[in-house]
């Protein structure tokens, strides 16, 4: 039995129960789950790929699981498409990308292989590698690794050279792979091809200047609007203000692109996201030219899943991305709109004290509150509570900050509880979307100019929705809960 096989047998056997995950978001069928791999489009169905440890709820040797969707929000699981079996990838079939082509869906991902050094000490390299499938089963092709580490130029890590990104201009494929300079900054490095096995190195995208953590990790470039966008995730970060937080990040650098010389004219640098748990996005372009964009919903720093759950790491929601007039938008997918059911609306309603809507409650919503106006300082919406656990989100009006809460979520470790962030761009009313699923809530501020993620595991009967206010405010309240059908991924 191959390696594959024998991930494949694994996850049949152990599976999880689907009442003990999030409804709608992708989680794996049993074990460790992170970045988002290979989401594209392959013969009209979309198609993610995820890393993936199927033997423990810890990260391991990385496999590749994989599911498709025709809509973005009901997924299907497919078998483990890749297994660390072979000597360039015997340490993990690391993140990557995939483009469909006339020889079938082709997959670029990371090879991670450890080698001993003369003295002893262990060395470790990684190169690209090219798998070509059906949208099923997938090999590996006999030229791996198709970009070896050594064809870096001098002084590059040839130890943090991954996560290839790939797209087709003009009949010609493009590269874009994390990496480190000898300065040991992150950086963005350029390959190009004509048959996806022969890669020549162009030029460095863009690089960190010694700002923005070290090694950038999930690269992913692409047109938007009248700009060009540039998504990295930076390890080690140092919190900047209230743009960018300590640790691990996701940023998007917005500019212009030269074409010549393979080089970002970065404009701005911005935060994806300001929760805790928002890693590795990736993004894709549908049939009908929207920019799609998901991510791993949780922090390498931050495992707070609750001991005997043997499932562990989702992703985000499905966003679209817009770009206007400078400010990049993310809104949760149209398609979720498709899935709502039991509406409830309060239109104008006035709000003091510690208040409970009827049919405002529950653990599987998307939940829209507008304020309107009203003399309070602060507005809070608690959720998932009952008398023990609460996890919330307080506006405090004077500073234009929102702060995030979940002490009372029934975590038992000491990680980040608690983060703000303030809003951008104030506007007359207030708008927050927030999308729960179980173990999750996504908030969208001001139609989606910024957005705050964040998981909590608190247990499933505390469906308590309340709202608070200190004086007086008038909002408006729509609620929906999210249905879907379980023949989904995981």
């Amino acid at each position: 039995m191959t390696e594959l096989e024998k991930a494949n047998q694994y996850r049949e056997q152990n599976r999880v129960d689907e009442g003990e995950k999030p409804v709608f978001h992708v989680t794996p069928p049993v074990g460790w789950m992170n970045d988002p791999n290979g989401f594209s489009v392959f013969q009209g169905t979309v198609h993610l790929f995820y890393q993936h440890h199927p033997y423990s709820e810890e990260w391991g040797p990385m496999h590749w699981g994989h599911c498709t969707t025709k809509d973005f929000v009901k997924w299907k699981e497919l078998p483990a498409v890749l297994a660390p079996d072979q000597r360039y990838d015997a340490a993990g079939c690391f993140s990557g990308s995939a483009i469909e082509t006339e020889e079938g869906h082709a997959l670029l991902y990371t090879g991670v292989m450890e080698r001993e050094r003369e003295d002893g000490s262990k060395e470790v390299v990684q190169h690209q590698c090219l798998a070509v499938g059906d949208g099923v089963h997938y090999k590996k092709v006999s030229e791996n690794p198709v970009i070896p580490a050594g064809q870096l130029p001098q002084g590059f890590s040839t130890e943090d050279f991954r996560d290839p990104k790939i797209w087709r201009e003009q009949g010609t494929y493009y590269l874009a792979a994390g990496n480190k300079n000898e300065k040991q900054n992150g950086q963005v490095v350029l390959f190009a091809s004509e048959d996806l096995r022969n890669w020549r190195y162009v030029s460095v995208l863009a690089d960190n200047r010694g700002k923005y953590g070290s090694m950038w990790e999930c690269p992913d470039f692409f047109p938007l609007g009248n700009k060009y966008v540039l998504v990295v995730s930076p390890q080690d970060m140092q919190s900047d203000g209230a743009e960018f937080h300590n640790g691990n990040q996701a940023a998007a650098l917005i500019g212009e692109y030269d074409r010549e010389h393979g080089h970002l004219l970065e404009e701005q640098v911005i935060s994806l996201d300001y929760g805790t748990d928002f890693y590795a996005p990736q993004t894709m372009e549908t049939e009908d030219g929207r920019r799609i964009m998901i991510a791993w919903m949780q922090s390498w720093d931050m495992n707070i899943k609750p001991a005997g759950q043997r499932w562990n790491g989702m992703m985000t929601i499905p966003r679209e991305l817009t770009l206007r007039d400078g400010r990049l938008y993310q809104q949760p997918v149209r398609e979720i709109e498709h899935y709502r059911t039991e509406p409830v609306a309060y239109v104008d309603r006035e709000i003091s004290g510690r208040c409970e809507l009827p049919g405002i409650r529950g653990r599987v919503l998307d939940l829209t509150i507008e304020l309107q106006e009203g003399d309070y300082r602060e507005f809070i919406v608690s959720f998932a509570g009952n008398e023990r656990y609460h996890t919330s989100f307080r506006y405090v009006r004077d500073t234009q900050t929102i702060e995030f809460d979940r002490t009372y979520s029934g975590i038992t470790r000491d990680v980040v509880c608690q983060r703000s962030m303030r809003i951008k761009k104030a506007e007359k009313t207030l708008k927050l979307r927030l999308i729960f699923d179980r173990f999750s809530v996504e908030l969208f501020v001001n139609d989606g100019v910024q957005t705050f993620t964040s998981t909590f595991y608190t247990p499933l009967e505390a469906e308590d929705i309340v709202l608070e206010c200190d004086k007086k405010a008038i909002i408006n309240v729509e609620k929906y809960s999210i249905s879907v059908e379980d023949d989904r991924c995981g």
